[in-house]
């Protein structure tokens, strides 16, 4: 049980939201065909973004690893560009499962006082970065009077750049942005017009939009592996609904199994992989990556299926740091029975929840 003082600071009128965030208005794609034997629920929805750090979930979905591991439950999707509003789907019923980052899951849980989610698996490691105007940027002193975009107020990047920009002694607004570096949040899909046309010196953001930044012209001063010991941190993980594990522990599995064997599949067919990515990219945005841009955003990320424990209380201690949250308890976020098990019966080692399991 979290303890009440470890509540984060939200603005009373967007209390509903991810660190007081707003959400954004999502698409969910139309049904994948389901057969043979159904589980226990109809269907399940799942939750994930348009990113190639989301390459478990996209590579899942085309694939159709997911929809083989339910059988005759339907699978369901809904695309989201932030987490925020993805836990916002999560507790209202919306979805059941969501990819996620580790600061939109730490804030629900903590929001709920324990009770809305569980992290049940990693997706990912890496691939984010601080990426700027080369011509206005060169080192973090220039970063003085500059705006710099992140996804979502309170989504992962966010609360990074926040806490890396209290680090460097810069003063912030962690709910308005404003201050010494102005932070504006807007969606991925339009950062890279926004750097073109100069309304933004940069951003701090995950791929493929770091390198397609960089495409544009941008350069990265900063690759977010580099702040971490041994260059891992967790970007993505697998998060469900408590009410959905407990009444539907079955599906949960299922989905588990297809997380699973997507991430071995991506790891012994990279190039494959990337042709899949891009084909759910191309369907869900409406065009594909263009190869180079593939190539450095798929380069940047590594598929785990180990939630990186030990990196989610840093993760919260970046919160605390950006004006964002206060000291949580995280003690019981993680559920990986279900994930081991599954791991157990692929011949896998175990993860561990680095002591805060349920």
């Amino acid at each position: 049980m979290i303890a009440a003082a470890a509540l984060p600071l939200l603005l009373t009128s967007l209390a509903a939201c991810g660190y007081g965030s707003q959400a954004t208005k999502d698409n969910a794609s139309g049904p994948v065909a389901a057969s043979g034997k159904k589980l226990s629920a109809n269907s399940v929805t799942i939750g994930y973004f348009a990113n190639v750090t989301h390459a478990t979930a996209l590579v899942g979905v085309q694939q159709g690893l997911f929809q083989k591991q339910l059988g005759g439950t339907q699978l369901k999707t809904q695309v989201f560009n932030a987490g925020p509003s993805e836990v916002e789907a999560l507790n209202s019923g919306a979805i059941d499962i969501g990819w996620i980052g580790p600061s939109p899951a730490i804030n629900g849980y903590i929001k709920s006082k324990g009770k809305s989610l569980k992290i049940i698996s990693g997706a990912t490691s890496g691939g984010a970065s601080l990426v700027v105007n080369p011509n206005k940027i060169k080192s973090e002193s220039d970063l003085k009077g500059k705006t710099i975009a992140t996804p979502q107020l309170g989504n992962t990047q966010d609360v990074a750049l926040l806490n890396y920009l209290a680090g460097k002694g810069y003063k912030e607004d962690p709910t308005t942005g404003k201050g010494d570096v102005t932070v504006t949040r807007i969606d991925n899909k339009t950062t890279v017009t926004a750097f073109q046309q100069g309304q933004i010196d940069g951003a701090w953001v995950p791929e493929p939009t770091a390198s397609q930044l960089v495409a544009a012209g941008a350069r990265t001063l900063i690759d977010e592996k580099s702040l971490w010991p041994g260059g891992q941190f967790v970007t993505t993980n697998v998060v469900v609904s408590q009410s959905f594990l407990a009444a539907h522990p079955d599906v949960v599995q299922a989905v588990l199994r297809g997380s699973v064997q997507a991430n071995a599949w991506i790891k012994a067919n990279p190039e494959a992989a990337k042709s899949a990515i891009n084909a759910q990219l191309q369907a869900l945005n409406g065009k594909p990556l263009p190869g180079k841009v593939l190539d450095s955003a798929f380069g940047n990320i590594e598929v785990t299926d180990d939630p990186l424990a030990s990196t989610l209380q840093q993760e919260a201690t970046h919160g605390v740091a950006a004006g964002l949250l206060k000291q949580p308890d995280l003690k019981g976020i993680y559920d990986l029975t279900p994930l081991n098990a599954v791991l157990k019966s692929e011949g896998k080692p175990q993860v561990s929840d680095a002591g805060l399991g349920s």
